[in-house]
């Protein structure tokens, strides 16, 4: 997906965010790696110089079925909406449509909305509850006045884990604007009864109580996951774990994921030099919470052992705990080390402005995207000629409303001579041929988008692209991601020691 910049000749559209940079193959790169595969740069990296990688667990070792995952989490938090809060019971019957968020939407929680921004945070795509917001009252409720999406009105929704956040509110601000339920809440009030009921669904074990008892239906086992992680480690590089999770529930998945799976590996702690659970990122970059050593069975060891301030020990495990303390201990040196997640603020922008760590960011939809795209290039191809067809016929009828100009000044001074007069007739011509092309081509290219956008997602289009922009969310790829890839194991396409050199970027007046 060639999200942003020009393509030069000769090049093929890349499904990057940004730029649009793509990883070109080198003489240490394998030149046969699938697209949906490979890992796209943003800034240089040399593998060779990195001595530690960590890694998140949740949606980064372990990928979910998404739709699934995303199913469960919110029939979970509409039984506690009707328990907790008092919600009508006919909620529970609301139909679930994974379309219907994605990630970089923000929430306007005043007036019940949904947008997808740009780049810049204009709104482009706009919805109240299920229904489309026309492009005209998207511009007199936005683009009036100037919008801070840092503002508390609105909500980010920059994880795979707050999707059902944005469906659920989607579909109760629809249920409500169409029925007079008594005690109904304002829309303010109905996305923080969500935030607080899907989070007292992730508290209690409702929703990971029931992924571990059924883990193959929510998670994916990566057999190429195992095999990635020796590559690293064989090349003399240290990993370590770093996950939110609670012990009990990550000892499940990891099992799940790598026990077994490769000899000299008997248990998925082999693979770690480091294991750190409980590290309420992004607090662990921000704050100073102290390692608490964890027993076999999850619960603070001795006391004389939790205290202890010396190395981060093989075979251990830590709970919480805060980056100043873990780079002393584990001595993680600055960007020697390079940390692999999917949060763009919980592990990707914190860790960037907290440290000097470099960053992978693992994006599960990338292989969807690549893969329209990929379908997609004859379409795309017509949106490009469509686009250079526009500008072309821009720049011929500003000549001719000139040429206009200047024959009537003409006029006026000659008093109207016969010669100025069919001059004007023959512009005057020409002008209106040209709106006309103009207008037939703006509404071929505005189908042609729309049939694209909707092969990706019938309510957001791409997800990397708003508009003519790169979306919000592309942007931020860009910003603080120094790779990104769909999953940890296309890792194991490429040398431990790989420089994933990205492409000179270039400003459009040097394009």
């Amino acid at each position: 997906m060639s999200v942003g910049a020009p393509v030069k000749s000769g090049e093929t559209p890349a499904p990057t965010a940004g730029t649009g940079r793509e990883l070109a193959p080198s003489p240490t790169q394998p030149l046969d790696v699938p697209r949906r595969n490979r890992v796209y740069v943003n800034r240089n990296l040399r593998l060779d110089k990195i001595e530690m990688v960590g890694f998140d667990m949740d949606y980064t070792l372990a990928l979910y079925n998404q739709a699934r995952i995303e199913e469960l989490s919110m029939r979970a938090t509409l039984h506690k909406l009707v328990t907790a809060k008092g919600y009508p019971t006919a909620i529970q019957g609301l139909a679930y449509d994974p379309m219907l968020a994605v990630r970089g939407l923000v929430v306007d929680r005043v007036n019940g909305n949904i947008f997808k921004p740009d780049r810049y945070g204009f709104p482009g795509r706009a919805r109240h509850g299920l229904s489309t917001i026309d492009r005209a009252k998207v511009g007199e409720l936005y683009q009036r006045e100037r919008m801070r999406l840092s503002n508390q009105r609105y909500a980010w929704i920059d994880s795979l884990f707050a999707l059902p956040e944005a469906v659920l509110y989607a579909c109760l601000v629809d249920y409500f604007d169409h029925h007079d339920a008594p005690g109904r809440p304002d829309y303010t009030t109905l996305w923080e009864h969500i935030r607080e009921c899907i989070d007292l669904a992730h508290r209690d074990g409702s929703i990971k109580a029931i992924v571990s008892v059924e883990l193959p239906e929510y998670v994916e086992r990566d057999e190429g996951l195992a095999d990635t992680l020796h590559k690293f480690r064989s090349s003399g590089k240290r990993l370590f774990l770093l996950t939110n999770s609670a012990w009990d529930y990550t000892s499940q998945v990891m099992s799940y994921l790598l026990d077994g799976v490769r000899g000299g590996y008997p248990s998925w702690r082999n693979y770690f030099d480091i294991i750190v659970v409980s590290a309420a990122k992004p607090e662990f970059f921000t704050d100073d919470h102290p390692f608490v050593e964890l027993d076999a069975d999850g619960a603070p060891a001795a006391k004389a052992s939790a205290a202890s301030d010396g190395p981060l020990q093989r075979g251990r495990v830590y709970s919480g705990g805060n980056l100043k303390e873990f780079q002393a201990r584990a001595q993680a040196h600055g960007d020697r080390v390079l940390f692999v997640g999917d949060h763009i603020y919980g592990d990707m922008l914190r860790s960037r402005k907290s440290s000097n760590w470099r960053t992978a960011m693992v994006l599960q939809e990338l292989e969807h995207e690549i893969t329209m795209y990929d379908q997609l290039r004859p379409e795309l191809a017509r949106l490009d000629r469509l686009d250079a067809e526009l500008i072309h016929l821009d720049s011929e009828l500003y000549e001719r409303q000139a040429a206009m100009r200047s024959l009537q000044k003409r006029g006026a001074d000659a008093g109207g001579s016969d010669g100025v007069a069919a001059a004007k007739k023959a512009v005057k011509d020409a002008i209106e041929r040209l709106r006309r092309e103009l207008r037939e081509t703006a509404a071929q290219h505005r189908s042609a988008e729309a049939q694209t956008d909707d092969a990706f997602n019938r309510y957001w289009g791409p997800l990397f692209r708003e508009g003519y922009e790169v979306s919000k969310f592309g942007e931020q790829v860009e910003a603080y991601a120094c790779v990104y890839t769909s999953r940890v194991s296309n890792f194991r396409f490429y040398s431990p020691m790989q420089y994933f050199r990205g492409p000179r970027d270039r400003m459009p007046h040097e394009r």
